[in-house]
């Protein structure tokens, strides 16, 4: 009988001859193209010091929440965060959770349910995935921002509840969705549009507030789903929507009844940031100026780069191998752009995630370029050389 060791070890010997062996990395000194800090509020001094200066103005008595929500861990001031920010996203309630991951997945696992459809973009995230493989509705997917796929779902599926799932801003390709078309649809066929906001809160809109209030689709929307990990440089998630829905999470989501709640540092970053970004026009100026410059070059290379006009570009290398490969190299180079690989994406469609922030220099972005050639021409050669 084989030991434990030996059954972990024999899996993850699995995993590296597939290519998707994963460990963790640190690299601070190498070129940032890699995190999801599109405006540098994670590592602003400024937003540290309005944390420091809030929680001293709060003058908390408990480090942690002591509890779960619907225990110890609900206070004033939580509900003061989620009112605030309720009401920057124009929502009639908010309701905050642990992590993005938490938030979906409790959402998808909790509301649609027997007899009722789940209609999802084949590439929305990961969380979305396993809180629909929880519920016990039925589950299709639709092809990636493809309309008339999604009607024709819609319209030969009968179901008690529809349910219509997107990402505004897909965090694996930069593409962003046809909200106005995707809301006129469900409202044709009477589905309830579910929008997770992650990658496009605090970049897409005047004051960074997302694509469906910048597309003045607030009161069009089910339900919301704003992380605050991305571009709002701290940790977190909420839930919009109408306080029906509020009162049925609090009732039915088991990663919300089940977990402490935040702590009241957490909270209070969570606050400031909600102060600070809306105000951070010049950084998301600044952000588009290097995404325009980053295009200058994607789109005059011999090799293929994902068509975004986004923050989320990426260069495509079909193969695990090859992509893997290629992400060591840049970090040879001082670079940090990490490989995403099959089955995270698609077979074939491996690709280095880039992500560009208000921080990134056009030094850098040259760099990064000149590197990428550097790959290309190190691969020829040692092509014709065997």
């Amino acid at each position: 009988m084989e030991s434990i060791e030996q059954y972990l070890q024999t899996k993850l010997e699995q995993r590296k001859a597939e290519g998707n062996f994963r460990s963790l990395k640190f690299l601070p000194n190498h070129v940032d193209f890699t995190s999801n800090d599109y405006l540098d509020l994670a590592r602003n001094p400024l937003f540290a010091n309005e944390v420091e200066r809030e929680c001293a103005l709060q003058q908390f008595t408990n480090v942690g929440a002591t509890g779960s929500r619907l225990l110890t861990g609900n206070n004033a001031y939580i509900e003061l965060v989620e009112s605030e920010i309720a009401s920057f996203h124009q929502s009639p309630a908010c309701l905050i959770f642990n992590s993005g991951f938490a938030a979906n997945y409790g959402l998808l696992s909790a509301v649609p349910g027997k007899g009722h459809l789940l209609l999802m973009d084949e590439l929305v995230h990961a969380s979305i995935h396993d809180g629909a493989k929880a519920s016990k509705a039925e589950k299709l997917f639709f092809k990636h921002n493809d309309l008339t796929d999604l009607e024709r779902l819609l319209a030969a599926e009968n179901a008690k509840q529809k349910f219509v799932v997107v990402e505004s801003l897909y965090s694996m390709n930069g593409s962003i969705a046809d909200l106005t078309a995707i809301s006129a649809l469900c409202e044709k066929y009477n589905a309830h549009l579910i929008v997770d906001e992650a990658h496009a809160t605090g970049v897409i809109g005047v004051q960074g507030e997302g694509v469906v209030q910048s597309l003045g689709l607030s009161d069009k929307v089910f339900a919301r789903v704003v992380t605050f990990g991305k571009a709002l440089g701290t940790h977190g998630a909420c839930v919009l929507g109408t306080d029906t829905l509020r009162s049925f999470l609090i009732n039915f989501c088991r990663p919300l009844i089940f977990s402490t709640g935040l702590s009241f540092h957490s909270l209070a970053c969570i606050r400031v940031a909600y102060q600070l970004f809306p105000k951070m026009q010049s950084e998301r100026n600044k952000l588009n100026a290097n995404i325009a410059y980053f295009r200058t070059f994607s789109d005059k290379t011999s090799y293929r780069f994902l068509d975004s006009k986004t923050p989320i570009q990426g260069l495509l290398i079909a193969g695990n191998e090859e992509v893997v490969a290629c992400s060591a190299y840049l970090e040879k180079k001082g670079i940090d752009a990490r490989p995403i690989r099959y089955p995270t994406v698609a077979k074939g469609a491996e690709r280095i995630r880039i992500c560009l922030h208000s921080y990134t220099t056009f030094e850098a972005i040259e760099h990064l370029f000149s590197a990428c050639n550097n790959f290309y021409a190190t691969k020829s050669v040692h092509s014709q050389t065997h």
